[in-house]
C-alpha cells in the first residue's frame, strides 16, 4: 500500500490517510490481519506530523477498519459486510452527487443524465 498526500484545498492530510488506507482494505489491497505502518514509520515516510497520522488511524479504528493492539501495531480488521456496505453506499452516493452537479453544469435533463447511467450499465455490467 502507498500513500499519496496531494495538496488539495479544504482536504486535511489526515483524511486522504484515512481515505487511502480505507480504500486500499475495500478494496483487499490490505487484508484482515495485514499490519499497517507504525504511526511514527508513516509520519517519517510522509513527512507529515504523528499527530497527523495519530489522527487518521484513530478515525480508521473508530469507525471498525483497524484495531490498535498495544505494543504490537495497528492491524486491519475483519470486514464487517454491514460497515463496508454503508461506505461503499456513501461512496456511490458521493459519486452520483458530483455527476448531477456536473449535469446541472452541462444544462442536462433529468432524462439524459439516466440515459448516460442506462448506458454506462450496458457497457459496464456488474452482475
Amino acid at each position: 500500500m502507498r500513500v499519496i498526500i496531494r495538496n488539495i484545498p479544504g482536504k486535511p492530510i489526515y483524511e486522504q490517510i484515512k481515505e487511502q488506507i480505507k480504500e486500499a482494505i475495500l478494496s483487499d489491497e490490505l487484508k484482515e490481519g495485514d499490519m499497517l505502518p507504525s504511526i511514527r514509520q508513516l509520519a517519517s515516510e510522509l513527512k507529515v506530523s504523528v499527530v497527523t497520522t495519530t489522527r487518521a488511524y484513530s478515525d480508521l479504528e473508530q469507525e471498525g477498519f483497524i484495531v490498535n493492539i498495544q505494543g504490537k501495531g495497528c492491524f486491519v480488521t475483519s470486514k464487517n459486510n454491514e460497515i463496508v456496505r454503508e461506505q461503499l453506499l456513501r461512496k456511490i452516493e458521493d459519486n452520483f452527487a458530483a455527476a448531477i452537479n456536473a449535469a446541472k453544469i452541462a444544462n442536462l435533463s433529468h432524462n439524459e443524465l439516466i440515459q448516460i447511467l442506462k448506458s454506462m450499465l450496458e457497457e459496464n455490467p456488474y452482475e
